[in-house]
């Protein structure tokens, strides 16, 4: 579904707040924005209707010449011979690009703030997860482990039989839940719900936990 509803921002603590009946929420605060649209994408030109946005700042030297002439005012390349920003002048030095999907109506150059949300809003949020290195199927899967009675030692949290020549013809099945790299996955989170809003700090407020750690990039969608 397309909307004018997104946001890009950052991951911070967590909190609790209360509503008008003193029930208590718990929270993330996310600061989010100032975005600014930095392509349009348009069904005749590219088949679909999206637009790119730019969140956070860069050092110029640390971004590529081809990526400066994208953030150009005038939305061209740089003139031969201009190694930056000397007396050029762009949208912005963007850290994060991303895109989203749109019902039109945006423009290159516009910035959109944390206001596109009211308070009560369900939205989706996607981040990285937090990155858990190896563990192993108690921790990864959910896994109960063995009994602990009977003379078990050292195989309390062991993952059993893999395979065998009855079930896998002697090889271990594709998709055998084992011990692994976990974590440091694009998670999804479905509506939660928009508690506050603080146009003036760029924060807003979302109900419930969000995925990764402090100051991971968050995608918001309305």
């Amino acid at each position: 579904m397309k909307s004018n509803k997104f946001m890009l921002g950052t991951k911070g603590r967590m909190t609790q707040v209360f509503d008008d009946k003193g029930v208590i929420f718990p929270a993330t605060i996310i600061t989010a924005g100032p975005l600014t649209v930095t392509q349009v994408k348009t069904k005749e030109k590219d088949g679909y209707t999206a637009v790119q946005v730019g969140f956070g700042t860069k050092k110029e030297k640390n971004i590529a010449k081809p990526q400066l002439g994208h953030f150009s005012a005038e939305g061209g390349s740089l003139p031969a011979g201009q190694a930056g920003a000397s007396g050029g002048k762009y949208l912005g030095l963007f850290r994060n690009l991303r895109e989203f999907p749109t019902d039109g109506g945006l423009e290159r150059g516009k910035v959109i703030d944390v206001s596109v949300f009211r308070e009560g809003d369900l939205v989706t949020v996607s981040a990285i997860s937090k990155g858990k290195g190896f563990q192993g199927v108690v921790k990864r899967h959910g896994f109960h482990g063995g009994p602990r009675s009977h003379g078990q030692k050292n195989k309390e949290r062991s993952p059993g039989s893999i395979g065998g020549g009855g079930r896998a013809g002697g090889r271990v099945a594709k998709g055998m839940r084992m011990a692994g790299r976990m974590g440091g996955d694009r998670i999804t989170v479905k509506n939660l719900r928009v508690l506050q809003i603080d146009v003036a700090t760029n924060t807003l407020l979302i109900g419930g936990a969000v995925p990764g750690k402090p100051g991971t990039l968050v995608e918001i969608r309305g």
